[in-house]
């Protein structure tokens, strides 16, 4: 099973780097199934019923979430009755929504698993004791795991890749809009990035207009930061899974840039 997973879409410009280069990669890798992480995809900050919907019609399956989860308040009733849609896991009690979702993918389940690093984000519970709780629940579901981790520091995120080795499929990290060159097999048959990147403006600060972050990082006065203009980025992983196995047999990352 051949899975892309597209690093945090960002804005109107990251929607269209989806749309401009999905269908073409999904022809041409012979994908099975397309995650992508949509917390920024509503001007940045955020998602909305309609470009959630949008994001479904250009062909991706699943949509995770992380911090801005909550940013536009549209979602609060939709993420509740949309199940393609999961928020981190490690949120409390009560929250809308649901941090995991089992998809029936060619007559075969797959788990898709949000989870919020705690370093520098939300005081939330436990990433890896609520991993251990959901695996607990669906591991006799399926052996075909994809972790979404949308963190922070990269030593939580490399931490999680570890502590999930052999449990599941991958552990692929969010947040940080930069994208890495550390992706791996783990070995015990976890494929690990630690960020798989950003699908958005390439010519930004991390998908911010420049000058609008320079501002803020020159007077630490409050701006309203605004997806940038020009080129985008389109950042993604594609995992190649044993079905029989839920091992990973292969992972590659994806950076093409559109002028």
């Amino acid at each position: 099973m051949r899975i892309l997973i597209i690093g945090d879409v960002f804005g109107r410009p990251g929607r269209k780097a989806v749309y401009e280069n999905l269908c073409t990669i999904k022809q041409s890798l012979k994908l099975d199934m397309v995650i992508a992480n949509g917390e920024n995809a509503a001007g940045g900050n955020g998602i909305t019923p309609s470009t959630a919907k949008e994001l479904f019609d250009y062909g991706i399956d699943v949509l995770t979430m992380g911090n801005h989860v909550w940013d536009k308040k549209e979602i609060f009733g939709h993420i509740e009755k949309d199940s393609r849609i999961i928020r981190p896991a490690n949120y409390p009690p009560g929250t809308p929504g649901k941090g995991y979702g089992l998809y029936k993918i060619n007559g075969i389940d797959v788990g898709v698993i949000n989870l919020s690093g705690l370093v520098y984000l939300s005081n939330l519970d436990c990433p890896f004791r609520i991993v251990d709780q959901i695996l607990n629940e669906i591991s006799n579901h399926t052996n075909t795991i994809i972790v979404d981790f949308h963190a922070e520091a990269t030593s939580e995120k490399v931490a999680l890749g570890w502590y999930l080795d052999g449990k599941v499929s991958a552990v692929v990290g969010t947040h940080t809009h930069v994208q890495t060159a550390d992706e791996r097999i783990l070995p015990g048959g976890t494929a690990y990035i630690t960020d798989i990147g950003m699908t958005g403006p390439l010519n930004s600060i991390i998908g911010v207009k420049i000058e609008v972050a320079l501002k803020k990082f020159l007077t630490q006065m409050p701006v309203r930061f605004e997806p940038a203009d020009g080129p985008y980025q389109f950042n993604a992983v594609v995992i190649e899974v044993n079905e029989d196995t839920g091992c990973a047999v292969s992972i590659n990352r994806i950076f093409n840039i559109e002028y």
